[in-house]
């Protein structure tokens, strides 16, 4: 994309006498060279082509609504880059935000490699940290478009996990997705994070997939929790699963949410992995729509009323920082 197609609009950081930056990655350099300080960084209408790192907690990123404020890059995992390696999944995000205690709000995060032939994985937010708050945001790609990291414990192929945080501790983080719009096709929401998304649109689109792709440790009691969502389909969706174990002990609950008929019968894929018949959990409560009628698989559960109280908010552990962040009530 050249430059000259780009709406470029200052932004405002509000940290020290009104600030002025065209790129959001000045502004966050600026942020992470106060690091004792609190930082809200403004981004006004436009569109910003550019990879976006962040790295310092205690920070908003917050836009003037997602429509808007549109954060957008291209890179693909199978791209070729100058030193003749592919740039792999982990290195293919548009905005990575590893830090805790950090908060996007009203804004657009785009990968727009996708779906051209061959681009393969295309990452739009790669979040890890805990206390990560994502609320009214839009979060558009084609393949794996949200990472909530950490990593799994290994890796399956060499060099499967380079990018950022290859040989960062595997530490869980709680994230919360609040009122947002997220799409993509295959495994577009992945990862190992304790992740509680609420009230959000999740699409598929283009060809048959699978929504989710958790990689929830052995141990950990929460991996993702959806409340309250909507599960829908474009007009070119085909049939899609809610999700499917990119490690075996993969843990994914959905509670009184909408599941559109694009929603296959059996719901649930073992992605080839029979262990994960008696290791991963899948489950859900109360839901409704045409998806909602399905089967399922018998080794995914239907939550009973008490067993469905286990996944709040306050249960999960959401942290304070979250709670007092979040304006959407």
């Amino acid at each position: 994309m050249e430059e000259t197609n780009v709406n470029i609009r200052p932004l405002r950081v509000d940290v020290g006498p009104g600030e002025r930056f065209l790129k959001v990655q000045d502004a966050v350099r600026y942020c992470e060279g106060l690091p004792e300080r609190p930082a809200v960084i403004h981004i006004r209408p436009g569109t910003y082509y550019e990879k976006v790192e962040l790295r310092r907690g205690n920070i908003v990123i917050e836009g003037e609504g997602a429509e808007r404020t549109v954060i957008t890059y291209d890179d693909c995992a199978n791209a070729v880059m100058p030193n003749g390696e592919k740039r792999g999944t982990f290195r293919s995000y548009t905005v990575l935000a590893a830090a805790s205690d950090v908060c996007f709000r009203d804004l657009t995060v785009e990968n727009s490699a996708g779906p051209r032939e061959g681009s393969g994985q295309c990452v739009a937010l790669y979040a890890e940290g805990d206390g990560i708050l994502v609320e009214r945001c839009r979060l558009v790609s084609c393949q794996d478009t949200l990472f909530t990291g950490p990593l799994p414990a290994k890796e399956l192929l060499k060099n499967g996990f380079v990018g950022p945080t290859q040989g960062a501790p595997r530490v869980n983080g709680r994230q919360y997705y609040f009122d947002c719009y997220i799409c993509g096709t295959v495994d577009f929401i992945f990862g190992s994070a304790t992740a509680y998304f609420e009230g959000c649109v999740v699409e598929s689109i283009l060809r048959p997939g699978y929504v989710t792709a958790a990689s929830t440790p052995e141990g950990q009691k929460y991996g993702y929790v959806f409340n309250n969502c909507r599960f829908i389909g474009d007009k070119n969706a085909a049939p899609a699963y809610l999700g499917r174990p990119w490690r075996e002990h993969a843990r994914t609950v959905i509670l009184r949410s909408y599941l559109g008929e694009h929603i296959r019968d059996d719901k649930w894929h073992d992605w080839g992995k029979e262990q994960a018949h008696t290791t991963a959990y899948y489950a859900e409560y109360e839901n409704t729509g045409p998806g909602a009628a399905g089967p399922g698989v018998p080794w995914a559960h239907v939550l009973t009323p008490e067993e469905a109280r286990e996944y709040t908010l306050e249960r999960i552990g959401c942290p304070e920082w979250v709670k007092n962040m979040r304006t959407g009530g």
